[in-house]
């Protein structure tokens, strides 16, 4: 059976969503909980307040895809097709997801709620976590190199199970770096 094709449309406040090809095309307002999103490729697509939580997304392509105001909870990007994986976040809601040994071509965070997000074994080289909420965020064997989390908080990250080299942090973070040795800083 073969795939639709959909190239520069825009999708309002829609409830379900056909599998196939989507190129250059803009989702507003879309509720689409619990939908499976597996096998869809999103090329160069923009998502504005829209609801995903809990999709299914094994083998999900999304290739330079970017969310603004959306809620994102509970899914498992590892699920994703990595060729060319590129997603961006902003004012974004992915509390209780999983980016579990995701390499992605290029990932950012602006604003987002990460609470309890698993980055176990993830390669997260230059990422970038502008004033995000990590509380909870799993950092387990996290290959963070030259990330930045100058503005974002409640993160605890261990540097000796973690590549942290060339991070930028702030110096209040310390105590995020330093926790299981359970000193206090003043």
């Amino acid at each position: 059976m073969a795939k639709s094709y959909f190239s520069d449309l825009v999708f309002k406040r829609i409830e379900s969503l056909e599998n196939g090809d989507y190129e250059n095309c803009r989702f507003v307002n879309c509720i689409l909980p619990n939908c499976d999103l597996s096998g869809i490729n999103f090329i160069e697509c923009e998502f504005e307040n829209c609801d995903f939580s809990t999709s299914k997304l094994y083998d999900t392509s999304f290739k330079t895809a970017s969310f603004a105001k959306s809620k994102l909870v509970g899914l498992r990007f590892e699920d994703c097709n990595e060729f060319l994986f590129s997603i961006d976040f902003q004012d974004c809601n992915l509390n209780l997801s999983s980016f579990y040994q995701v390499n992605p071509q290029n990932l950012s965070f602006e604003n987002c709620n990460l609470k309890e997000v698993d980055f176990t074994e993830a390669v997260l080289n230059e990422v970038s976590f502008d004033n995000c909420d990590l509380d909870s965020a799993i950092f387990k064997n996290t290959n963070l190199e030259k990330a930045d989390l100058r503005t974002s908080y409640n993160f605890l990250i261990d540097p000796e199970t973690n590549n942290i080299k060339e991070s930028k942090f702030l110096l209040q973070d310390l105590p995020g770096l330093l926790h299981k040795y359970n000193i206090h800083i003043e």
